[in-house]
C-alpha cells in the first residue's frame, strides 16, 4: 500500500501498456540454475520470476495448494476470501494488508474497506508455518497471497496459471492508503476505470478482475445503493430487476443489516465461472459497482456481454489481469517475514 503513490508517478510519466512498462523496469534474472525465465514486475530494483523458487523451496507451491485445497474443502467460501485478500494486498502486493497492529505500527486491517470483511488470515498463518519448516526464510507472505488466490480459483473450478514470484513483504503498512484507493462497493464506472488505470490495468483488466465476484458474499450495508428504488418510490433504474431487488429488500428487512449476508451470485456461489456476467445482464449483479459495469458505460458493457457468451475468454482475460495486477510490487527495500502478522 505504501508504494501506491509511486506506482501512480510512474504509470503518470509512462504512457505505455502494463507489460511494456514493467519490461522496462526488470531484466531476465537467472533462478540459481545457471538457466533464465522470463519476468516482469512493477516496482524499484525488483524483479519477479515464474521460477524462483525451483531451487530454493521446491515444494513451495504445493505446499500452498495442498492447504487452500483444505481450507476451501471445509469451508467454500475461503475461495472468496484469499482471492480478496490478494486484491486488496495488490495496490502494492506487499502483504502489507497482513501485519496486525503493534505499538509503533498501525495496520491496514481496520481499514474501512478491510475491517470485518477480510478473513483467511488464518490459512495464510498455516501456509508461512509449514513454508518456514520446510525452507526458513524463503518464501514471501506477498507471494504466498499471490499463489493462494490462484489456487482459490483453480479449487473453485476456474482456470490456472503461472504465479510469477520474488516480491518482498513490506516492514510498514498505510491505513490512509488502504482507506482511499481500494474501489467502494459503490463506485461509478468513470471512477472505476481511473482506480485501475492509474495502476497500468486497462478497462478490460478491471471488467475481468471483478469477475473475482463470481464467487464469495456480501452484507447488506454493501449493496443498500440497489435498494434506493424501492425504498424511495423512484423509478428502477436502467436494467434493474425489480423481482431481484425485492428479494434483497426482504432479505435485509428481516434481519440486522449489519450481519446479513448474501452470495454475490446466486446461481453458481461456489463455483469460479462466467455466471457473474450472465447475471448482470439480468439486472441482478448485487454491489452497485458490478451493476454498474452492465448499465453506465457501453465498452464496459460490451466486454461484460463478451463474457457472459463465451467462458473461455473470461477466463483467458482473467489469467492475463492477474498477472499484471500481480506485477504491481512493492519494490526491493523489504523483506522475507517470519511471521506474516509481523515485520522481522
Amino acid at each position: 500500500m505504501k508504494n501506491l503513490f509511486n506506482v501512480f508517478l510512474v504509470t503518470l510519466l509512462v504512457s505505455m501498456p502494463i507489460l511494456s512498462l514493467a519490461t522496462n523496469f526488470s531484466e531476465t534474472c537467472e533462478d540459481g540454475s545457471g538457466e533464465t525465465g522470463s519476468s516482469f514486475g512493477i516496482g524499484f530494483g525488483i524483479v519477479l520470476e515464474f521460477d524462483l523458487y525451483r531451487n530454493s523451496c521446491p515444494e513451495a507451491e504445493s505446499i500452498v495448494y495442498s492447504w487452500v485445497e483444505n481450507a476451501v474443502l471445509q469451508d467454500p467460501r475461503m475461495a472468496a476470501s484469499l482471492l480478496r485478500l490478494h486484491f486488496h494486498d495488490c495496490f502494492g502486493c506487499d502483504a502489507s494488508v497482513l501485519l496486525d497492529d503493534t505499538e509503533g505500527l498501525v495496520g491496514e486491517k481496520t481499514a474501512p474497506p478491510n475491517l470485518n470483511s477480510l478473513r483467511g488470515f488464518e490459512v495464510i498463518d498455516s501456509i508461512k508455518a509449514d513454508l518456514e519448516t520446510v525452507c526458513p526464510e524463503t518464501v514471501s507472505c506477498a507471494d504466498i497471497l499471490a499463489m493462494a488466490a490462484r489456487d482459490s480459483v483453480v479449487v473453485s473450478g476456474g482456470p490456472s496459471w503461472d504465479v510469477e514470484v520474488g516480491r518482498k513483504d513490506s516492514r510498514t503498512a498505510s491505513k490512509q492508503a488502504a482507506t482511499n484507493s481500494l474501489p467502494s462497493p459503490n463506485s461509478t464506472v468513470p471512477i472505476l476505470i481511473s482506480i485501475f488505470q492509474n495502476l497500468g490495468l486497462s478497462q478490460t483488466d478491471m471488467v475481468a478482475l471483478s469477475g473475482g465476484h463470481t464467487l464469495g458474499k456480501a452484507k447488506c450495508t454493501s449493496f443498500t445503493a440497489r435498494l434506493q428504488p424501492l425504498q424511495t418510490g423512484q423509478p428502477a433504474n436502467h436494467g434493474d430487476n425489480l423481482e431481484f431487488l425485492e428479494s434483497l429488500q426482504q432479505l435485509c428487512s428481516t434481519v440486522d443489516t449489519s450481519v446479513a449476508i448474501t452470495q454475490l451470485d446466486l446461481v453458481t456461489p461456489s463455483t469460479f465461472d462466467n455466471q457473474y456476467y450472465v447475471n448482470l445482464l439480468s439486472g441482478e449483479g448485487l454491489l452497485p459497482s458490478d451493476q454498474a459495469l452492465a448499465v453506465q458505460d457501453p465498452g464496459t458493457r460490451e466486454i461484460v456481454e463478451t463474457y457472459a457468451a463465451d467462458q473461455s475468454v473470461f477466463f483467458e482475460d482473467f489469467k492475463n489481469a492477474m498477472v499484471k495486477m500481480g506485477g504491481i510490487t512493492g519494490g526491493s527495500e523489504g523483506e522475507v517475514r517470519r511471521n506474516c502478522r509481523a515485520i522481522n
